[in-house]
């Protein structure tokens, strides 16, 4: 009963009746010299992102598999935004291919000398059954998880580069997650398969999504962990539930549900905002979970205990998952 009611007050708290953004663009400092990386940055939540931090002076590189989007996307930000001083760059990424990423991350680095912050905003959302990457893994662990895990792991070296001399608590990364960390996952989070090597194929589509989101509050956390000592703050977030370009594969009943409970893309925008730039998210939170529209919040106890460290009574699996992606993406390092 209590995890019942758990559940239903994280979804009605996450969905309905939220309190208006309380840090906006009015509150996001100059950007002039920082360079930001947003996967999925030019549609949906990600150009929302983009809208409220180039007329704030940064350099952006909106990520993602379409060099069309990314122009229109660019042409249209500059045209809202005549007087910009910031600077927008299209970089390719393709995320479900891993072999691919190492070579996205090298254009990047070729071009800059900086990283401020890493906004893994980009996903898919419940394909078609038996969908696959082109490596063989399910598309959504592949797209959301395996994906911008090896493509982090590439540009750390610069994120802890520049947090040596930018202002303490501004060099972060943050991971997507979603309501569907309530609502589609497995109890615990996560599967792992039975050898250990993956996360278990032996789940619904519905369920592997939700798998997916809570790897990113994992990876999250378990981030934080091992590189706040460099001067990185780590967080994972639910943007909330929203009309965007998420759900372009989802079937015609979970196209209607969202339809009837979804907000203003732009809402989720402020969402990552938040977690990205504000100056509430201190060190002394590193690794917190960050619900909409801009909050401090918190997730389910059973996915709570997965995440503990096992020296500390929970199950280890924040840890676990790490090493599962550092095996998985490792020939593609």
């Amino acid at each position: 009963m209590a995890a019942l009611l758990s559940l239903i007050a994280a979804c009605w708290t996450q969905t309905f009746f939220i309190p208006k953004p309380k840090f906006t663009e009015n509150d996001l400092v100059d950007q002039i010299g920082k360079v930001h990386i947003i996967t999925g940055g030019y549609t949906g939540i990600g150009l929302e992102v983009a809208k409220l931090l180039y007329p704030k002076g940064a350099t952006l590189y909106l990520a993602g598999r379409s060099p069309d989007k990314g122009a229109t996307a660019i042409a249209a930000l500059q045209k809202q935004f005549p007087d910009a001083k910031g600077r927008l760059e299209f970089l390719f990424l393709d995320l479900a291919d891993l072999p691919t990423i190492k070579k996205s991350a090298q254009e990047f680095l070729a071009k800059e000398t900086r990283l401020d912050v890493l906004l893994n905003n980009a996903g898919i959302m419940m394909p078609p059954t038996g969908t696959m990457s082109p490596q063989g893994f399910e598309a959504q662990t592949a797209t959301n998880v395996y994906g911008p895990f090896l493509f982090t792991q590439l540009l750390l070296p610069l994120l802890k580069t520049t947090a040596k001399t930018a202002e303490t608590g501004t060099v972060r990364v943050s991971w997507a997650a979603s309501i569907a960390v309530e609502v589609a996952s497995p109890k615990g989070g996560v599967l792992f398969s039975a050898d250990g090597s993956e996360l278990s194929r032996e789940v619904t589509r519905q369920e592997a999504y939700g798998q997916s989101k809570s790897a990113n509050v994992m990876l999250g956390v378990e981030s934080a962990r091992r590189w706040g000592g460099d001067g990185i703050i780590s967080n994972s977030f639910n943007p909330g539930t929203l009309h965007s370009e998420l759900g372009r594969t989802t079937n015609l009943a979970e196209k209607l549900l969202v339809f009837f409970i979804a907000h203003h893309v732009s809402l989720g925008g402020y969402t990552e905002l938040f977690a990205c730039f504000s100056p509430e998210i201190t060190p002394a939170l590193n690794g917190a979970y960050v619900v909409p529209w801009g909050q401090i919040g918190t997730y389910n106890k059973a996915l709570q205990d997965a995440i503990k460290p096992t020296e500390e009574g929970g199950k280890g699996s924040a840890k676990k998952l790490w090493e599962i992606c550092e095996k998985v993406t490792a020939p593609y390092m």
